[in-house]
């Protein structure tokens, strides 16, 4: 069975950084995918950032970029997001989510992705 296991989450300042780190078991992810979303209260999930295992090709959602960092580590099935300069905003639960099949491409939407984690709880104050 497939589980993806989010940790790094906490309460920070704002103009702080924190790093998450997603950890998938239960099958090979080299050549999938993975991605980060996150949801804030009253919410619908959004996209925050998406890399490639091929050629680690990345994307970030505008109002992360330049803020956040998404890399993988050196083992294949685990995946980071560096985030710095957090803001109030960036306050919500983030996921970590993997695909399930060979796209070549970093997915910006959810439906894209089969597998999730069960979210981190990232706050900022003001």
């Amino acid at each position: 069975q497939v589980q993806l296991v989010e940790s790094g989450g906490g309460l920070v300042q704002a103009g702080g950084s924190l790093r998450l780190s997603c950890v998938a078991a239960g099958r090979t992810f080299s050549s999938y995918a993975m991605g980060w979303f996150r949801q804030a209260p009253g919410k619908e999930r959004e996209f925050v950032a998406a890399i490639t295992w091929s050629n680690r090709a990345t994307v970030y959602a505008d109002s992360v970029n330049g803020r956040y960092s998404i890399s993988r580590g050196n083992a294949e099935n685990t995946v980071y997001l560096q985030m710095s300069k957090l803001k109030p905003e960036d306050t919500a639960v983030y996921y970590c989510a993997a695909e399930s099949h060979y796209t070549g491409t970093a997915p910006t939407t959810s439906r894209a992705y089969d597998y999730w984690g069960q979210g981190t709880q990232v706050t900022v104050s003001s």
